[in-house]
């Protein structure tokens, strides 16, 4: 079954939504992802066929839809590491990049990546178990990660007879609970994947329910990627020295722009050196530009001769981030092994690493109650927690709370390379409320 012609013209109008989706083992999400693949019309017609002999030689006939993710489960168990799996598909409407991310509850961490850059979040419930410890932390984990917009899919319809108490019941307990945990916003939409009821077309059996399917919230949800709203900021990546008999005195910096506008003749700060300087051009695909925007990849040079190498980020001198070595933020563990109090550490930053140690691990929170754990010494696998790192040189990061891009960080094992904790620089978002400490 392949996409129309119609459905797919002028792609370049349409806006583009970034969702990741998060469910506990056997909640259906394999079969939510391929019921939407399905009736939206994206899957190829030589992949359904795969899907519905698999099906058949199972002794099933109609199509297990679930099978469209089963390549990657076979690549786990020949074991290939596969921490998210990426679809790409659109609709008239809009384009879409799904992360389907894994639901057990040890690789609860890959949620974060997915999540990372996700506009939605879809978190899957089975009508049957209700609100479980695993749905709390992928309530937190959204709310950590600032994902503006929270879906819970209700799934399962089905098995409790279509049943509006057990759906209403469901919705008004994770709506409390994702609101205390700063989630701005929570749509809750009744399903059935296996059947299709209310994925893309609306169900009938659930006359009751009258809000959007899946596929037209996902299809009509506001989204904004709005980078030049924000500071400029343009982390260095490469300096360009080419040293031609053309260019002798050639020294360009060359990078992708964060966030924010960046203009020829605009007064810029050096960090963490403090230096300042004006850009004299900006090269953009090897042509000269007056302006560039986030998240353009430009070559820019300076009016004056700074030491200025990898890590270093450029920002207006009037709108520029305090730099620190003492680094607090709310943090997820993502490595097997703990992170204690007194262990050395990379941190990275945008395209900066620097040595640290974590100084304090204040709190750890409990996700049952929204309770914290005071000192706890350590946090392990999936923990969510606050940490005050020190640096052993400065760093120029933004709040998350304001940037996404430059407030984010990993603290990585200098001994192999392995990243142990993903973190969010600030305390100015509601999660930090429920881990005791003051916004």
């Amino acid at each position: 079954m392949i996409s129309t012609t119609e459905q797919f013209a002028d792609l370049s109008a349409t806006t583009l939504l970034r969702f990741a989706t998060a469910g506990s083992v056997d909640d259906g999400k394999s079969t939510l992802v391929g019921r939407l693949l399905h009736d939206s019309k994206s899957i190829l017609s030589d992949q359904l066929e795969a899907v519905e002999a698999a099906s058949l030689r199972r002794g099933q006939q109609a199509p297990d839809l679930a099978l469209l993710t089963d390549g990657l489960r076979a690549e786990r168990e020949q074991g290939i590491t596969i921490d998210v799996a990426y679809r790409y598909f659109a609709t008239a409407r809009r384009r879409f990049i799904l992360a389907d991310t894994p639901g057990h509850v040890q690789y609860t961490r890959n949620m974060v990546t997915g999540a990372s850059t996700a506009d939605l979040a879809v978190v899957l419930v089975d009508a049957r178990n209700g609100v479980i410890e695993q749905t709390r932390r992928h309530a937190a984990v959204a709310a950590l990660l600032r994902v503006p917009h929270v879906v819970l899919a209700v799934n399962k319809m089905d098995l409790v007879g279509y049943e509006e108490a057990v759906f209403a019941k469901i919705a008004e307990e994770f709506t409390a609970y994702a609101s205390d945990l700063g989630v701005p916003e929570i749509t809750a939409i009744p399903i059935s994947a296996l059947a299709g009821d209310n994925v893309v077309e609306p169900s009938s059996n659930m006359d009751w329910y009258g809000g959007p399917t899946v596929l037209e919230h996902l299809e009509t949800v506001p989204v904004s990627h709005d980078l030049t709203a924000c500071p400029a900021r343009f982390p260095v990546q490469y300096v360009i020295r080419p040293q031609s008999p053309e260019h002798p005195d050639y020294r360009g910096y060359a990078g992708q722009i964060a966030s924010g506008v960046l203009r020829v003749g605009e007064k810029v700060v050096v960090l963490p050196s403090g230096r300042t300087s004006t850009i004299t051009a900006i090269d953009a695909l090897g042509e000269p530009v007056d302006i560039a925007r986030a998240p353009q990849s430009v070559t820019i040079c300076l009016a004056d001769d700074i030491d200025i190498s990898r890590g270093d980020l450029l920002a207006p001198a009037c709108a520029a981030p305090a730099t620190t070595q003492d680094v607090e933020a709310t943090v997820c563990h993502v490595a097997d092994q703990p992170l204690t109090v007194g262990q050395r550490v990379l941190l990275k930053h945008t395209t900066r690493t620097v040595k640290a140690i974590v100084k304090e691990i204040p709190s750890r929170l409990t996700l049952d109650d929204l309770s914290q754990h005071p000192d706890p010494g350590r946090l392990v696998a999936n923990d969510i927690g606050r940490v005050v790192v020190r640096t052993a040189e400065p760093l120029a990061l933004d709040a998350y709370a304001d940037s996404r891009r430059t407030g984010s960080f990993l603290l990585i094992d200098p001994a192999d390379g392995t990243t142990l904790t993903v973190g969010m620089a600030g305390r100015s978002f509601a999660l930090a409320d429920a881990l005791g400490r003051d916004l």
